[in-house]
This record gives structure tokens, sequence and C-alpha cells, in this order.
């Protein structure tokens, strides 16, 4: 029996699996990354870390467009403030940028469903999520080079994502790239026909979820945590999360299921 509870601008459901989907649902604003739809994604993330029911987290979306971005008129419109718009646009990319994070430091895997375009603060959503799968008729694109502004925070996650040179090319030319392509250069995991995405992303979340809650929590930290560390102080760093991990309740119950032929009972400690 799935739990819903559906917003106007973002509906949020949870299966028998404790697989929480949060789908962005304003199609007629491109399912913007509005003030509003930011924070209602931010909130359903705060409470989903809580929650020990939830073991993953799929973002999707509604229509042909993932998420265009920033909503570029509300920005526009506070540029009749005295100060042009400083203050809100500061608020706004702080608000954005908080969201970014609270994807990558959630204890609980976050995947992106891909199934329209993706470009500029959408494609910097998808790039922060841990996994990605999307559609083969799916594109992604950091165009904001085209209308004078830099996408510099979707930079950020997208150059975490994929080497410099392709980094680049998209940040510079503004191009918009096909799934394949996406695939290929590894800013999502795979391109799959639109039919099947629903469903192969659902065996990903639902393979995830059998695991140790505990397990994916140390593991997800970690992962990000030594990733930008020099090769020894990541190693001394893991060398020291695997102790610790190995000390935990699971870790000893999913050893001796191994051993012993037979299925873990987690107890996510």
């Amino acid at each position: 029996m799935n739990i819903a509870r559906n917003n106007e601008i973002l509906k949020t459901t949870i299966d028998q699996d404790g697989i929480l989907r949060l789908t962005l649902n304003n199609q007629h604003n491109h399912n913007a990354l509005s003030e509003e739809m930011m924070s209602k994604i931010k909130t359903a993330l705060d409470e989903s870390i809580s929650n020990k029911k939830i073991r993953v987290v799929i973002i999707s979306a509604e229509g042909p467009t993932f998420s265009a971005g920033h909503d570029l008129k509300e920005l526009t419109h506070r540029r009749q403030d005295p100060d042009k718009g400083r203050d809100y646009f500061k608020t706004v990319m702080n608000k954005c940028s908080k969201l970014m994070q609270t994807i990558v430091n959630s204890p609980k895997p976050v995947i992106a469903e891909v199934n329209g375009t993706a470009t500029a603060a959408g494609c910097q959503l998808v790039a922060s999520c841990d996994l990605a799968y999307a559609s083969k008729a799916a594109t992604f694109a950091t165009p904001g080079v085209n209308i004078g502004l830099f996408c510099s925070t979707p930079m950020v996650a997208v150059s975490r994502n994929i080497s410099n040179k392709e980094s680049m090319e998209m940040l510079l030319t503004g191009d918009l790239i096909s799934a394949d392509k996406a695939e290929k250069i590894g800013l999502i995991n795979k391109s799959i026909e639109n039919s099947l995405l629903k469903k192969e992303t659902l065996v990903i979340a639902k393979k995830i979820s059998k695991k140790s809650a505990m397990t994916l929590k140390i593991g997800k930290e970690a992962f990000y945590k030594q990733i930008d560390m020099s090769l020894s102080e990541a190693y001394d760093y893991a060398s020291s999360v695997m102790v610790k991990n190995m000390l935990q309740l699971d870790a000893e119950e999913g050893i001796d299921a191994f051993i012993e032929k037979r299925k873990p009972n987690w107890q996510d400690k």
C-alpha cells in the first residue's frame, strides 16, 4: 500500500519497500527550481533523514522537462528592489546550494530519474544525486553562457561527475547533450528506453533498499569525504571507517550470514 502526499508543485509517495518518490509537478513552469520548489524538495529530504521507513529517495518529474533550473522570471522581477536584487539573488543561490548539499549529505541514497530536459540548476540537481538514470529522449545542458549568466553553481556538481574537458565543453558552449552522451561521459549511470525508465530505476532502488541502512549511511558519507583527499589521507580515513564499520552489528550479521550461506537479518545498527 502506497502512502501518498500530494502538494501543488511536488508530489510525494512512499511505497512498501521504503522508497520515497519526489515528483516535480509544475509543468507549466518547466518544473523550475523556484524558491517554493526548492523549499519543498529540501523539506521532504530533511524529513526523510529521520524517517526510518524511508530507505531510498527517487527524484523524478512530470512532463517533458525534468527541470529548467532557476525560475528566471522570479529572479528578474527582483531587479526592481532597491539593491537591484542583490540580496534576493544571494538568498536564492544559497538556498539552491543548501538543497544540493542536503542531497549529498543525506544518509539515504538519492536517485535522479530523468524523463526530459534537465538544464542549468536542473542539470545540477541530476549531478548532485548519487545515481542518475535517464530516458533516451532526455537531454542535458548548462546553458547559462547563452544568456550572459555562466552556470557557476551547476559547475560545482557537474565538474565533480565528469572530466574537466567535458565539463568545460558543456559550460562554454551551453549546448544540449543527449542521454547517450551523458552516459558516456559519466553524468548519468544509464540511458534507458522511456517506457522502461521508471521500472528499471525502481529495480535499482529496490535492490539498494534491501541493504543495511547503517552500512549505506557509513559508506555514502565516506565516499564524499574521501574523494577530495590526497591518496594517503583517503586511505587513512577509509581504514578508520572500515574499522568502525566492522564493529557494527550489521557487519557482524552480514559476515555471519555470508559464511552460513543465508540471508542477513539487518538491524540497521
